[in-house]
């Protein structure tokens, strides 16, 4: 447990996995989520994503020079741990709101 929350063990960490699972990829997407990421953190966060292989840069659909970002599979099994901690917040923290729907 100790090496899986050195990687992912922070609030912010775990926020950005969850926009990538429900289809964001920019910059730009994760900055504008509603818990407000500085963008100082996402950056070292997309980085660490990247460093440990559950995220990776692609070219931006839109033809661009930008960026964006998507789930490796390792990333992508991250889904049933991220569905659990929803659920668990759901049945016990009051006013915890599922933001995953789609997931």
């Amino acid at each position: 447990m100790s090496c899986t929350l050195d990687i992912l063990g922070d609030r912010w960490t775990l926020l950005v996995v969850r926009d990538l699972l429900l289809g964001r990829t920019r910059f730009k997407d994760f900055a504008a989520s509603p818990e407000g990421i500085p963008t100082n953190i996402l950056s070292d966060r997309l980085a660490r994503l990247q460093r440990h292989g559950i995220a990776e840069q692609i070219p931006a659909a839109d033809g661009t020079k930008r960026f964006a970002y998507q789930l490796t599979d390792k990333g992508k099994a991250l889904r049933p741990a991220l569905k659990a901690i929803r659920d668990w917040g759901l049945q016990w923290e009051k006013g915890t709101q599922a933001r995953m729907e789609t997931c």
